[in-house]
């Protein structure tokens, strides 16, 4: 395991960033008991991810989000036909 506190970094593509925002945003909404979490370091964690993507991206703040996100999820999605 690395040392406490060390940091590591995970690239997303724009696309997978705003869809993964997208989803810990409504997951905020809904409550912690839409998904099931075995410690609360868990909820910690989630959160800290959703405040990073609130201060980085800001397509979720612009009127056409909506269409952004849409056109992000189908670039994100598995293609399956």
């Amino acid at each position: 395991m690395n040392e406490a506190g060390e940091k590591v970094t995970i690239e997303l593509t724009a696309e997978e960033a705003l869809v993964l925002f997208e989803l810990l945003s409504r997951w905020r909404e809904t409550g912690v008991q839409s998904i099931l979490l075995h410690h609360q370091a868990e909820q910690r964690v989630l959160w800290d991810i959703l405040a990073t993507l609130e201060s980085t991206l800001v397509e979720p703040f612009m009127p056409d989000y909506q269409d952004q996100l849409n056109k992000a999820r189908e670039m994100v999605k598995d293609d399956l036909g």
